[in-house]
């Protein structure tokens, strides 16, 4: 039987760093920690079998109202197809609900499989487009596609995006245990923000873009400021000015929200663990429990391979 298998090696599709600080809703940095997901196809009237192991693993629903499935479905409905009988096997690497883009591996990786099955014909553009409809924006989706940096603008209808290569450098996340959705951090920002705001975020997302280009981390320090999410949504983030400043400390030369949160990121040329590890102990001096994770840049994105 044909199946379409992400084997670990080369993950079916990558985390990301949404919003890069000043970059809100259009910047993504894809970062090599993995989900998978392996389709197979099974005869015609066996239903749908789902294993799901690794994080999530006891949260996550192996029915239809599964993300991997929707997006496997939205996949055949846009061929015009009926949805296959599978036997699909998700190995979760990313931790839900961290800011860490699980719910945007969910999509790419069941849209990709899906789409391999079906004699790709959908472009990764095509597969963009699908993906932002079902997450809502395209800023995480994108990256975890293209891998690198990725650039996107999102209006109604219209989408354009891009990706840019970036050297290889690695990023400090720390991940307190802090219950935070994505409802509750978009719930956090103001429906208006002031002019002034806006212009100085514009100019910060256009440096940090030139910063991440050349590794120059001197600019990065300066550039990766916001004043449209992170001023509301650390208000949620039990500890986070102690967060920032202890990893500042040890060497961290920018340091922002990954996504909505609760996960923080922070950029340096080197002693990345000492940074984590600074993070996680001002965490838990705050009585937060944390994880730690250090992981590089993803330059390819998601990758499938097919196989019988």
């Amino acid at each position: 039987m044909p199946s379409a298998i992400c084997p670990p090696e080369s993950a079916s599709s990558s985390p990301l760093q949404p919003n890069l600080g000043p970059g809100f809703d259009c910047l993504g940095l894809a970062l090599a920690i993995h989900n998978t997901f392996e389709f197979t196809t099974l005869n015609a009237g066996e239903g749908l079998q789902i294993e799901i192991e690794g994080e999530g693993k006891e949260k996550l629903k192996a029915d239809t109202s599964n993300l991997g499935i929707q997006a496997a479905n939205a996949v055949w409905e846009s061929l015009g197809q009926s949805p296959l009988a599978l036997k699909i096997k998700m190995t979760n690497n990313i931790p839900l609900g961290s800011g860490m883009g699980s719910s945007a591996s969910a999509i790419v990786g069941g849209l990709v499989a899906a789409n391999a099955l079906a004699g790709g014909s959908l472009s990764r553009s095509d597969l963009l487009r699908m993906a932002t409809k079902i997450e809502g924006h395209p800023d995480n989706v994108a990256a975890a596609i293209f891998g690198g940096l990725t650039i996107v603008s999102h209006a109604n209808e219209e989408l354009m995006h891009t990706s840019l290569d970036v050297p290889p450098m690695k990023v400090a996340i720390a991940l307190p245990n802090i219950k935070l959705s994505t409802a509750d951090a978009r719930a956090a920002l103001r429906k208006h923000v002031p002019f002034g705001d806006a212009v100085f975020n514009m100019g910060r997302t256009a440096f940090v873009i030139q910063a991440l280009q050349k590794g120059d981390y001197d600019l990065l320090s300066w550039a990766m400021t916001d004043k449209l999410h992170q001023p509301y949504r650390k208000k949620l983030i039990v500890g986070f000015d102690d967060v920032v400043n202890a990893a500042r400390r040890v060497g961290a030369r920018a340091v922002a929200l990954s996504g909505a949160g609760p996960s923080i990121a922070a950029f340096a040329p080197d002693h990345h663990w000492e940074i984590a590890e600074a993070m996680k102990k001002a965490f838990e001096a705050n009585g937060v429990a944390c994880r730690t994770f250090v992981l590089p840049v993803d330059r390819q994105g998601v990758q499938i391979s097919v196989s019988g």
